[in-house]
């Protein structure tokens, strides 16, 4: 019984989630919130709120701006600290050879993926000193591997495992765990629109890109969000408490992309 325990969260941890509301996050944000988490999360679509568990605290934010980050962690200060922050943001970036990359298009990529994380971390390390606490980063399977074409989103990612490793090193004395996790390719509509682009760029179809993608991996199939949601859970568990400065890859394994 004392080993089942370890593996669920305890009661009443409190719990900040960015780009909370849709996709992969929305997925975090429900999962801690059955757990008896309180829990506040940020997200750019403010329609998107109404997915939201009742109870949830909601503030719309970018965090690619330091001022919405700030404004962020003021909204959730009604918490009264934190014991949990999952810097879930990112986007996709672009499609393309590095020869047809927009810088504007590099820029947003790298404030969103690597800088976004560097804001939110920047806010939370002093409350997760205080609570001894955990911090997740979203990096992706483009974090340990090359990925053609989509040279913007794997240098973010790359450097989002980097900064989970430093951070770990940082913050360790002081009792806070900081990990990442890659997840592969997560079922739902964003890598709908990866795999969209790519076979244009490829110029073949979606269901070949498709079966070309799963072909990659060695279980042959996506991953859930709620796949996610369960390792960030098992994380911030009684059972993680000794888990930091891990990369771990959630993704069926992905041999190559």
């Amino acid at each position: 019984m004392q080993v089942i325990e370890s593996l669920v969260p305890r009661q009443g941890l409190r719990v900040l989630v960015t780009a909370g509301a849709n996709g992969i996050g929305l997925a975090i944000t429900r999962a801690f919130h059955e757990a008896g988490a309180r829990v506040h999360v940020c997200d750019i679509d403010v329609e998107a709120a109404g997915n939201l568990p009742e109870g949830v605290g909601f503030t719309r934010a970018d965090v690619s701006r330091e001022a919405d980050v700030e404004a962020l962690f003021e909204a959730a200060s009604g918490l009264g600290g934190l014991d949990v922050v999952v810097n879930n943001a990112g986007i996709t970036g672009p499609t393309g050879g590095v020869d047809e990359i927009e810088p504007d298009a590099w820029r947003q990529t790298i404030d969103v993926n690597l800088n976004g994380q560097y804001y939110v971390a920047r806010l939370a390390a002093g409350l997760l000193r205080d609570s001894e606490g955990l911090l997740i980063n979203m990096a992706s399977v483009a974090g340990r591997l090359g990925f053609a074409y989509r040279t913007p989103y794997a240098a973010s990612k790359w450097a989002v495992v980097g900064l989970t490793k430093s951070l770990a090193c940082e913050l360790g004395p002081a009792g806070v765990r900081v990990n990442a996790i890659l997840p592969g390719i997560v079922r739902g509509p964003r890598i709908e629109r990866v795999i969209e682009e790519r076979a244009a760029k490829r110029e073949i179809g979606y269901a070949e890109m498709e079966q070309e993608n799963l072909a990659k991996i060695s279980m042959r199939k996506m991953v859930e969000p709620t796949d996610i949601a369960a390792m960030a859970l098992f994380l911030a568990a009684p059972g993680g408490s000794s888990i930091s400065g891990q990369a771990l890859s959630v993704c069926a394994n992905v041999e190559s992309l």
